[in-house]
């Protein structure tokens, strides 16, 4: 899958964690303002902010109004999966909203949770080869995502180890 560089407008968008978390929680099911700020244990309008910014980016698409239980309207939400066609480079904001992100979704988890963490001593040719599989293999899944499968989240990161001294 080809990847463009985020706008600015995009880059900022997706630079916070609790972005992320809406957005994953639309991929699957279109939610209201008031269902996303009760998911995620916030105020309303918090959430709205982030709702309005990230649907001001296209990463989110309004659907049609709906009524809620008591009849109120409401208009939900549902992610576009704009986020992944893009390459938001190696902000240190974004990496942590990412991070972030998926610790809290992680400690909500009902698991089990798979994960495995290795170290590993790589020629740059090797590491470029290492950092390319890992991504086609993610574009690979993303490309059979199933409707009807079981909803899986994956965050994978490599850094360079060890500190240097000093």
């Amino acid at each position: 899958m080809e990847r463009r560089p985020a706008t600015p407008e995009e880059a900022r968008a997706l630079a916070h964690p609790l972005r992320l978390r809406i957005l994953r929680l639309c991929l699957n099911d279109a939610l209201s303002n008031k269902q996303l700020a009760s998911r995620l244990g916030k105020d309303p309008a918090t959430v709205l902010h982030h709702v309005r910014t990230l649907e001001r980016a296209g990463f989110l698409a309004a659907e049609a109004d709906r009524r809620g239980r008591r009849g109120a309207r409401e208009r939900p939400y549902r992610a576009t999966g704009k986020s992944w066609t893009l390459d938001v480079g190696t902000d240190d904001s974004q990496m942590l909203a990412t991070l972030d992100a998926f610790r809290a979704e992680l400690l909500e988890s009902p698991g089990p949770v798979a994960w495995t963490r290795f170290a590993v001593r790589l020629r740059p040719d090797d590491r470029d080869e290492l950092l390319r599989r890992i991504e086609e293999l993610g574009d690979e899944f993303v490309a059979r995502d199933d409707p009807a499968g079981e909803p899986l989240a994956f965050f994978i990161a490599g850094h360079r180890w060890p500190p240097p001294e000093g």
